[in-house]
């Protein structure tokens, strides 16, 4: 088994070219899926059957993993068994007919505009650390990018004068921002190279060692200045949630909003109008006299 894992793991880097984190997260699956079968006796990757897998998937669900835990584990044992399959490693795929756990999807985290506008003035600009901090938050409310995107920014993206930024996700795209992230941009722009540009680096966002920030990094930051204006366990992506449903909120139609966010589904971004439903109804409730 674990040879056969071994020869997953290399397709993964040198033929589908998955980033690290990825790779990581197939093996860790793999990993616990082959202890489990060791349990049971099996060593080699031509007696594992339907039922042991059903059997290893209820396992999972024992020990508290979360539907969406679940889930990624099954897809992983998926992509293992259809790479046998293709290489003729195996005659049949048993997890063929292993289904994932329905996902009930909760609606996404965001932030009050009053907490978000407090939440925006918390980095201290007299600082160059607050600067750029300052200058992140700032594109990421502008922007409602995700934090992987927000990091990986080079200057070539950045066009100032015509305020807005090109993101290079799925599809190549062109999304606008206001004069108030411009302004803070600038204002990091006029540090970025003596003070966080130590490595020749063509990034926008740098850590104070001149290397690309983490998106665990970036959490800390965020979860620092959030704690301070009061706001407990922030999503590293509740700022672009917040962006989508107080646009929504504001009148935005929801065809604008799916193309800034880059959803190829509509579906993801009614999400967001739910959200918006609910606060502008509670709003109703609380202010007009006749509620």
């Amino acid at each position: 088994m674990e040879f056969y894992i071994g020869d997953f793991v290399t397709y993964l880097k040198e033929i589908k070219h998955a980033s690290h984190n990825t790779v990581q997260a197939y093996q860790a699956d793999l990993k616990r899926l082959e202890s489990f079968l060791m349990k049971q006796n099996i060593t080699t990757v031509h007696k594992i059957s339907e039922t042991c897998l059903n059997s290893y998937v209820l396992s999972l669900e024992k020990e508290g993993l979360s539907p969406a835990s679940v889930s990624r584990n099954i897809a992983s044992m998926k992509a293992f068994f259809l790479f046998l399959l293709k290489k003729g490693m195996i005659n049949g795929d048993p997890s063929e007919r292993i289904k994932p756990p329905k996902i009930v999807k909760k609606p996404p985290q965001t932030i009050q505009t009053d907490l978000i506008d407090k939440l925006l003035k918390q980095p201290d600009v007299k600082t160059k650390k607050g600067i750029r901090d300052k200058a992140m938050l700032e594109l990421l409310y502008a922007t409602g990018m995700k934090v992987t995107q927000l990091i990986s920014i080079r200057l070539s993206d950045i066009n100032l004068n015509g305020k807005y930024l090109t993101c290079r996700d799925k599809k190549e795209r062109n999304i606008p921002f206001g004069k108030t992230a411009k302004e803070a941009i600038q204002q990091y722009l006029a540090i970025r190279q003596e003070e966080f540009n130590k490595q020749n680096s063509d990034l926008l966002f740098m850590n104070t060692s001149g290397e690309q920030l983490s998106r665990q990094g970036f959490w800390k930051i965020l979860k620092g200045y959030a704690n301070a204006v009061g706001i407990k366990n922030v999503n590293p992506n509740a700022i672009r949630h917040s962006f989508a449903a107080h646009l929504l909120e504001n009148g935005a139609d929801l065809v604008s909003v799916q193309e800034f966010l880059g959803h190829s589904d509509i579906s993801t971004t009614q999400l967001y109008l739910n959200h918006s439903y609910k606060n502008s109804r509670e709003v109703y409730l609380n202010t007009h006299p006749r509620a």
